[in-house]
C-alpha cells in the first residue's frame, strides 16, 4: 500500500531550496510515529537535506538516475516503479518528497497523510501535486491552533482514495 505523507501551505508549497517551509514539533512527531519500522521512499535532494543522513528505525530509499550514486544508510533505485516492485505488496510504503517524487506517486497512492498549514508562504519552489477531493475521502482531522511551538494554525487531515477513483 502506498501512502503519501507531507506538510503543506494553503498553495500546496512544501519547500524553498531543499528546505522545509515550516517548523512544526507536533508535524515532526507525527512523521516519526507514521513512517517508524516503515519504507519510506524519496528523492535525492530529500534525502541530501536530512541533516545527519539515513532516518533511523526505517529503510530509506533513494531514487536516483544516476545508477552510481550511493547514500549511506538507504538503498538506490533508479524510478519510482523499480522501488516499489523491491517492496512487499501488503506494506504500507511512504513517500516523503519531493515534488517530483510526489508526482509519479501520486496516481498509485492509496492514503495521504497531510498536515496543511493555515498559510500561504511568500516563496517557494516545491510544491505537493494538485489533488481532487472528489477522488479523496477524508478519514481523520485533528485541528491544531498556534501556540509558543507552533508559529501557524495547522490540521492533520488522513485522505483515503475513494473506491473506483
Amino acid at each position: 500500500m502506498i501512502s503519501m505523507i507531507a506538510a503543506i501551505a494553503r498553495n500546496r508549497a512544501i519547500g524553498l531550496h531543499n528546505k522545509l517551509l515550516y517548523w512544526l514539533p507536533d508535524d515532526l512527531k507525527r512523521f516519526k510515529s507514521l513512517t517508524t519500522g516503515h519504507t519510506i521512499i524519496m528523492g535525492r535532494k530529500t534525502f541530501e537535506s536530512f541533516p545527519k543522513g539515513a532516518l533511523p528505525n526505517r529503510r530509506n530509499i533513494v531514487l536516483s538516475r544516476n545508477a552510481s550514486a550511493t547514500f549511506p544508510g538507504a538503498e538506490t533505485f533508479g524510478s519510482l516503479e523499480e522501488a516499489l516492485a523491491h517492496c512487499p505488496p501488503e506494506e504500507e510504503v511512504f513517500i516523503i518528497g519531493g515534488e517530483s517524487v510526489y508526482q509519479a506517486a501520486l496516481p498509485l497512492a492509496h492514503k495521504l497523510y497531510l498536515t496543511e498549514i493555515e498559510d500561504t508562504p511568500r516563496e517557494a519552489d516545491a510544491f505537493f501535486p494538485p489533488f481532487s477531493h472528489e477522488e479523496w475521502e477524508t478519514t481523520g482531522q485533528q485541528t491544531h491552533e498556534r501556540d509558543e511551538r507552533h508559529a501557524f494554525k495547522f490540521a492533520f487531515k488522513d485522505y483515503i482514495r475513494k473506491e473506483g477513483a
